[in-house]
């Protein structure tokens, strides 16, 4: 089956990295950690960013997270983006985490500064993007949103459990858990993750069509505008009190 989809995939356009600063986390200047591509043909509308820091297994250092928060600023603004993948340019891996011996050398407020642009960079793809990687490592606690995403996927106990001990999951573990949505015997090329991934983003555009989609948000937006619970909703907002909605 992943044979047959690899090879009814259409030829996409060629990667085209940042153009960021001439540092690296791994210290190749001018080596960008972050590609970006936008798919071609029936996948238009498709985009792929790419993490390539093999040196590192993808971990998430300084000037991957800077790349990482540039191509998302950017593609949100791109009305040509419909569905976006994130792929990793390293076999075997997809990203190993947060990168610890860098941040070994950080100040205190350095790694206070560099946690909270990962909680932002946390949000960004979870807003981008239905994909997640869980790994934690005993005697840390998680600090980008790890403790309070986790809780509210699989209940607190099971959280608690989970960080506390800092096991790690297979994905047939990840998936029984409801953590991951798929898992896919691995292929000979070991990137059948991305195929079951680029088959689901197919399947996802012809679905979210922008303009159609804000014609039905008005649509029913129309419907709201009458009610007597749109109004109660707007007065008590003013009066700062709760609402008390009827049904109507």
């Amino acid at each position: 089956m992943l044979r047959a989809l690899t090879s009814a995939l259409r030829l996409p356009r060629p990667w085209r990295p940042l153009q960021t600063r001439s540092c690296s986390s791994d210290g190749a200047a001018g080596d960008p950690e972050i590609q970006v591509r936008a798919l071609a043909g029936p996948d238009q509308g498709i985009t792929e960013i790419l993490m390539n820091r093999p040196s590192a297994r993808n971990a998430l250092g300084n000037v991957l997270v800077s790349e990482l928060l540039e191509a998302l600023a950017r593609l949100r603004e791109d009305q040509q983006v419909r569905v976006l993948l994130f792929r990793s340019g390293v076999k075997g891996v997809f990203c190993a985490g947060a990168d610890l011996k860098e941040r070994e050398q950080m100040s205190e407020a350095e790694v206070g500064i560099f946690v909270q642009r990962l909680r932002g960079l946390m949000n960004e793809i979870a807003s981008s993007a239905v994909m997640g990687l869980i790994e934690t490592t005993r005697g840390l606690l998680p600090g980008a949103g790890g403790t309070q995403r986790l809780p509210r996927c699989l209940g607190v106990a099971l959280a608690k459990e989970l960080i506390f001990t800092g096991r790690r999951l297979s994905g047939a573990q990840a998936q029984a858990l409801g953590l991951v949505n798929h898992t896919v015997p691995q292929n000979e090329e070991g990137n059948a993750a991305y195929h079951r991934a680029r088959a689901l983003a197919q399947e996802i555009l012809p679905q979210v069509d922008i303009a159609s989609g804000m014609a039905i948000e008005g649509i029913c937006y129309a419907q709201n505008i009458p009610t007597q619970d749109r109004l109660e909703g707007m007065a008590a907002f003013r009066e700062k009190r709760p609402p008390r909605f009827v049904g109507k």
